[in-house]
């Protein structure tokens, strides 16, 4: 239909890697560069035809009833005495369909190819009778259900974890000090044309290589370090690595712990902050807990300095406060908190292996070299 003046339409899109649809924005003709809009209705197929190769597929929901698409978005209703909507759903979630959706799709550029409506309805997929159809939905659901349920408990575990880690970490019954005198603070070395070759080239971490709590190894450089750098900024066992600066303030302090994954020397670049604990002041475990309370609090982000991109400078983070406990207390508050941490960890753990086996199971379900009864029986 085409779009008229004073009236607000509802537009979709379609999330990558089969998360289906969302909705994306609610436009009017002063603001919308189309002129004509499609109505969608609940159990329709839905695709985005310049990221079909991204998994851009998804059912349209009840809840967006009334909603509108653009022509980038074709939307088909399934023969329901043939095929289920929701089989539909699930074939096109496959990676190795999305792999091959984007070799096929055409157009002027590589990103601007797009798999055509002629395209999607030449495709052949595998279509048992209905029934089994039905059955391997419900199995799939079932897995879906079980997922579903360990991603809520494990955000529920992140919840409790953070507003413990905040209680134990700002306990006003506890002593403040500047950080400085608890942890000691250095900064890498900046990453210049002179450092690409030499003798003594060394793998260093930088601010890629860290995650929430988590650190990412699987591209690590390297750059030389001579003998004496590689004695100041080598890191140790229990080394906390902080994200010095970023463009994005969810990546700035952004913490993980150093536990020697890879074998001595591991250096550090000038985009990261390592912060050590001052032996007989407290511990390693301590050092990443307020580090990780620093992050989640944004406290490290309110001491920051820049405009487009911020940073928090060594000079910054010394000056901040700590509340330092005993030793004792300290391991007590880490013993805790790891605790209740390899908790969360075994729960997303599970999830993940779980998505494994989905994968595992749709795609054994649709060739047929799963039979969907002991399928059943498994679930």
């Amino acid at each position: 239909m085409k779009i008229e003046s004073c009236v607000e339409y509802r537009l979709l899109g379609v999330r990558w890697y089969g998360e289906g649809a969302f909705h994306r924005e609610t436009v009017t003709r002063e603001t919308s560069k189309a002129t004509t809009v499609y109505r969608v209705a609940p159990g329709q197929f839905i695709y985005n035809r310049l990221f079909a190769g991204k998994g851009s597929f998804g059912l349209v929901l009840p809840e967006f009833a009334g909603a509108f698409v653009s022509n980038e978005f074709p939307l088909f209703d399934t023969d329901t005495e043939r095929l289920s909507a929701e089989y539909l759903n699930f074939y096109f979630q496959q990676r190795p369909v999305w792999a091959y959706v984007e070799a096929v799709s055409t157009g002027t550029t590589a990103s601007r190819n797009r798999w055509k409506e002629s395209q999607f309805l030449a495709h052949h997929i595998p279509l048992p009778p209905l029934p089994v159809q039905e059955r391997i939905v419900e199995v799939i659901c079932a897995v879906d259900d079980q997922i579903t349920a360990l991603d809520a408990e494990a955000g529920a575990l992140t919840a409790v974890l953070r507003r413990r880690r905040a209680d134990l970490i700002t306990d006003d019954s506890v002593e403040v000090v500047r950080a400085e005198h608890a942890f000691d603070f250095s900064t890498g070395v900046r990453r210049t044309p002179d450092r690409a070759t030499g003798p003594y080239m060394t793998p260093y971490l930088r601010s890629a290589n860290v995650g929430y709590g988590t650190l990412d190894l699987s591209d690590v450089l390297e750059m030389n370090y001579d003998p004496a750098e590689r004695e100041k900024f080598g890191l140790r066992y229990g080394d906390v690595v902080v994200s010095e600066g970023s463009a994005s303030a969810n990546a700035v302090g952004m913490p993980a712990m150093w536990r020697d994954e890879l074998p001595a020397p591991v250096c550090t670049q000038m985009t990261l902050l390592r912060l050590r604990a001052l032996e007989g002041v407290c511990i390693p475990e301590f050092v990443f807990h307020w580090s990780m309370w620093a992050y989640e609090s944004r406290a490290f982000l309110d001491v920051a300095g820049g405009t487009n991109i911020k940073h928090i400078s060594a000079k910054r983070a010394k000056g901040m406060a700590v509340r330092l406990p005993s030793l004792d207390r300290q391991r007590e508050m880490a013993v805790e908190l790891d605790a209740m941490g390899s908790a969360l960890e075994a729960t997303r753990a599970e999830a993940a292996r779980l998505r494994e086996v989905r994968a595992g199971l749709l795609s054994g379900l649709l060739d047929r070299t799963i039979d969907i009864e002991s399928a059943e029986l498994e679930v």
